[in-house]
């Protein structure tokens, strides 16, 4: 089994007594960071270890740095390990929410230069559907050593987006609703807005409507025409945190357009410098 961006709950269920299989349960709730842990203590797929969002697939916030930025390579990669995952481990990531919490850890192991990663497509609302097998047992596989192999040219920092802003040689596609985008309903971060010049894919039309992706071509034909002529490695993903623009870095990849970056300090990294220009910047909205 090689997966390098999404498979089957079929393949899944299929490979679940593989010895090199290892599986994370990543779902969350940004506005109660404890609801994934206690969902997966219910029900989770057999052998899925839990990762959460802040404590494992995130670094120490400072206020200038981003509400989710990414975790020290050497603790991230200690965890990993710790979890079974090696060389030979094929990793497969899930969540309830269409896949934006499982891509933001699919795009941290590709980061680490562990390309064997897959999103489960559909997710657990797909498997149970299905009628699949679910457990409250811990898993049991042994610790590992996972050596990181950092891929920096896979994302790129507030300087080098400040310093491109306005060349045609790089596009920001921004993941957030269309209405934060706008600046409307932003009650995440403390400005409303996005970035000079950016465009507006939000994650879920990745989706259809059952939850899965949208087929390879399809996306294809829609990442094409919002590139406007660039080259994949011209885009650059960004979100409000780092966290859903990483659906959009795997929408691209399996559409079959590699190369594209991710800012991971995001909107939320932006706009606490309020030196950085901003479109259309709106105070905070005083209503959740």
């Amino acid at each position: 089994m090689s997966h390098h961006t999404l498979i089957s709950t079929e393949a899944l269920a299929a490979s679940l007594s593989d010895p090199d299989l290892v599986v994370f349960d990543c779902r969350h709730d940004l506005m109660d960071v404890e609801a994934g842990r206690k969902a997966y203590a219910a029900d989770h797929i057999p052998g899925a270890r839990f990762a959460h969002l802040d404590e494992n697939l995130s670094g120490p916030k400072t206020g200038r740095s981003g509400r989710h930025p990414l975790p020290d390579v050497a603790t991230v990669s200690k965890w990993l390990g710790e979890q079974g995952v090696d060389t030979r481990t094929q990793v497969v990531t899930y969540d309830a929410s269409g896949g934006f919490f499982a891509a933001r850890l699919w795009w941290i192991l590709r980061w680490l230069g562990h390309d064997t990663v897959a999103v489960l497509d559909g997710g657990l609302p797909k498997w149970k559907l299905e009628g699949r097998p679910l457990t409250q047992a811990a898993p049991g596989n042994p610790p590992a050593t996972f050596t990181p192999r950092a891929q920096d040219a896979l994302r790129v920092d507030v300087s080098t987006v400040l310093e491109n802003l306005r060349s045609p040689d790089m596009l920001i596609v921004d993941a957030r609703t269309p209405e934060r985008f706008a600046g409307l309903n932003e009650t995440m971060d403390p400005v409303g807005g996005h970035i000079p010049g950016a465009v507006n894919r939000f994650f879920q039309s990745n989706l259809e409507s059952d939850g899965t992706f949208k087929p390879a071509s399809t996306l294809h034909h829609e990442f094409i025409d919002l590139m406007t002529g660039r080259t994949p490695g011209q885009i650059v993903h960004q979100c409000g945190s780092g966290v859903t623009a990483c659906h959009n870095v795997l929408a691209m990849e399996v559409a079959g357009l590699k190369g594209s970056r991710l800012y991971p300090g995001s909107w939320s990294e932006w706009c606490a410098d309020p030196s950085r220009p901003m479109e259309p910047q709106r105070a905070k909205a005083t209503s959740a």
